[in-house]
């Protein structure tokens, strides 16, 4: 059985450039069964204690323009370059607080839920 953080690495896009730490996402799909059970160690500790490791708070952002002579914020596109390690853990924390709202939300519950939006509700699709 693929574990969460394995099915997280998987996931990931290949040749990604690289956060703060310096680390290709490319070089997590190389985890042995060691690496992966640290990946998940880390992860419980951060669900059950809510506290972020400071080295994953660090984030850097680049502006690229969109348009030439560009002086607006809406002409410019962002692109933050986040540790691939704390991308994977948003990721499987993300999983995991969906499903415990899934868990207690009502079949008849729509609005803010995958799949379950408004025009969901009305069938107007």
């Amino acid at each position: 059985m693929q574990t969460e953080v394995e099915k997280a690495i998987k996931e990931m896009r290949n040749k990604k450039a690289t956060g703060d730490d310096d680390v290709p996402g490319d070089v997590l799909k190389l985890l042995g069964e060691g690496g992966l059970k640290i990946m998940m160690k880390l992860i419980n500790t951060i669900y059950e204690t809510g506290e972020w490791p400071k080295d994953f708070m660090e984030v850097t952002m680049i502006t690229l323009k969109w348009k030439p002579q560009a002086t607006k914020c809406s002409n410019h596109h962002t692109i933050s370059l986040i540790a691939h390690t704390a991308k994977i853990v948003a990721q499987i924390l993300r999983r995991r607080i969906e499903k415990k709202i899934e868990d207690v939300l009502g079949e008849d519950q729509f609005g803010f839920r995958r799949g379950k939006g408004t025009i969901d509700a009305t069938g107007m699709l």
